[in-house]
């Protein structure tokens, strides 16, 4: 481990080790770079035993290629001594080269859920013997819609050990690790954040399970016209521009445009500056896609409708350059999680969870809508990540909209009761 760099163990590593060495089911929760892939690599290669077998011991789950390659070369950094085989499988390679390699024996076999169900399909892949079953990246597993091959692998593989490592966990990925997950199963978080690299605007966070829910959401918040009188709300494309356009009932002529519409009939603004100036302009769509730098200074609302490609884009509009009061609000799903916390990491803060409002309209699978009524829901099951029980200490008996919350905030730190 020295030789290799590794002078001491990263904290997930020292919450998990001993789990799996004990052979306790783990769901290990933890940023990029945490440590999650050394802590599982070296785990497999302690507890697998050098003897022969006929069939692989352990299988290795990741979303695709490239990470087949790095858990491959973590492998051959601290498998020194060659004493296990070890074997990449993925879209790359043939279907009768694999089932051949397998047949002349390997004991470790890292796969793409796809391409493993393919070969255990056809009796190449034999999971009778396997020891440990570990799904790593499990929120891009989930992100890429693999979710049926891994549960058909894990239940094939029932007599093992399972270890789930992701950097994220939301409802979508606790629906595939369901099926196979002990009851007694370890769950490990670790919530490393790194310095704050600049100090940006204050930050809110609302977690919904789809993008009807986002409108709904969007529509409900800029009701408060008093409160949101400037409002900048960025999307990712054109035409999703044009679909949050139509979703609003545009009472007041001009109230609410899109920068550079994608249709001449629609109202616009191809100059910022003039949607500043107008003060009968409220809210402005703008789409990420083909987006020249933008001055945003002087818009006291900036909403992510959607979360950009590039995580940079979403960061340089936050950064605090003036002594400014904003609000900056992101609207996330479950998948969006993921780009979420690499956010977080970047700027080294936390963006603070709100509380969704009493009257939303949550948009099922099927489209639809439930309406919470007396501060009940009239059904939780398909309700997502974003709406798991809290902590004692995260309990909460009020419900403050974005507008009362930013208010509050700005009397606080104005000194005003």
């Amino acid at each position: 481990m020295t030789d290799a760099g590794f002078l001491s163990p990263k904290e997930i590593q020292i919450k998990t080790m001993s789990r799996i060495l004990g052979g306790q089911d783990v769901i290990a929760v933890g940023p990029e770079g945490a440590g999650k892939t050394t802590a599982y690599v070296l785990a497999t290669l302690m507890k697998l035993k050098y003897a022969f077998e006929e069939a692989p011991r352990a299988l290795i789950l990741v979303p695709d290629a490239e990470h087949v390659d790095h858990v491959l070369e973590q492998f051959k950094l601290l498998n020194r001594n060659n004493t296990f085989r070890i074997l990449g499988i993925d879209s790359r390679g043939a279907v009768d080269t694999q089932m051949n390699e397998i047949t002349d024996g390997v004991d470790i076999i890292v796969a793409v859920p796809d391409r493993a169900r393919a070969l255990y399909l056809k009796l190449a892949l034999n999971t009778n013997k396997i020891q440990l079953f570990i799904v790593d990246n499990a929120e891009l597993i989930v992100k890429k819609g693999l979710q049926l091959p891994v549960v058909e692998l894990a239940n094939s593989a029932y007599k093992s050990q399972h270890l789930v490592f992701t950097e994220v966990l939301h409802e979508k990925l606790n629906h595939m690790i369901s099926p196979f997950m002990k009851e007694s199963t370890t769950t490990i978080e670790v919530d490393e954040i790194g310095e704050a690299q600049a100090e940006v605007y204050q930050q809110m966070l609302y977690q919904v399970p789809n993008f009807r829910t986002k409108l709904n959401l969007l529509t409900l918040l800029l009701n408060d016209i008093e409160f949101f009188d400037k409002v900048i709300v960025f999307v990712n494309t054109r035409l999703t521009a044009q679909t949050v356009y139509k979703n609003f009932n545009h009472n007041k002529e001009g109230e609410i445009s899109i920068y550079r519409s994608l249709f001449f009939d629609d109202k616009g603004y191809d100059d910022i500056e003039d949607f500043k100036d107008n003060p009968d302009a409220r809210v402005l769509i703008v789409a990420n896609e083909n987006l020249d730098e933008l001055d945003i200074q002087g818009i006291p609302f900036i909403l992510h409708l959607e979360l950009p490609e590039q995580k940079e884009t979403l960061i340089q509009r936050i950064v605090k350059r003036i002594d400014e009061d904003v609000v900056a609000i992101t609207f996330s799903t479950d998948i969006e999680l993921i780009e979420v916390k690499k956010i977080e990491q970047a700027i080294g803060q936390r963006m603070e969870v709100m509380e969704l409002p009493e009257d939303l309209k949550i948009v099922d699978a099927a489209s639809k809508p439930k309406k919470k009524k007396n501060g009940e829901e009239e059904d939780t099951s398909e309700r997502g990540a974003a709406f798991h029980e809290k902590k004692a200490s995260n309990l909460k008996n009020y419900n403050y909209s974005a507008g009362t919350k930013a208010k509050m905030t700005y009397k606080n730190k104005k000194g005003l009761s």
